[in-house]
């Protein structure tokens, strides 16, 4: 069967949720979110006023993924960016491509924008995918304040 992907909608919420609980509690991701931010999260995919866009993955109608991106700019490239804050794909869905395609047909459809994402190191095919497809570590510090 096919994998395609599409805009999430309010039907996607539950499973969307489900997936969000399971990437952010495995070892892909060095910190927890919680139920909170999960549901706030969702609900800015869903408002159409918010620059937090919401995809799904589905294959015979069933989700098997999800992906958040959010719109940027980049001085140092001095050009706008597109982060990739989530791409979560379920273990029976990995290694079919569905990744690959996405990050192409993104990048297509930016074709002026830096795309920017992070991973944990130990999260060795995903590592691997980014750098297919283009990506390149950059010697960045990330700091954050709440």
């Amino acid at each position: 069967m096919e994998i395609t992907y599409r805009k999430m909608t309010r039907a996607d919420f539950d499973d969307v949720l489900d997936m969000m609980r399971t990437f952010y509690t495995s070892p892909a991701v060095a910190t927890d979110g919680s139920e909170e931010i999960y549901r706030a999260d969702i609900e800015a995919c869903l408002d159409p006023e918010s620059p937090l866009t919401g995809y799904v993955f589905t294959e015979a109608e069933t989700c098997v993924g999800y992906a958040l991106t959010y719109p940027g700019f980049a001085t140092e490239y001095g050009r706008p960016c597109v982060w990739i804050e989530d791409l979560y794909l379920t273990s029976e869905t990995r290694g079919r491509g569905v990744g690959r395609r996405f990050l192409t047909e993104l990048a297509a459809a930016n074709p002026n924008a830096l795309l920017r994402l992070e991973a944990e190191e130990e999260n060795r095919p995903a590592v691997h995918l980014y750098r297919s497809v283009g990506f390149t570590e950059v010697p960045y510090l990330e700091l954050w304040k709440l």
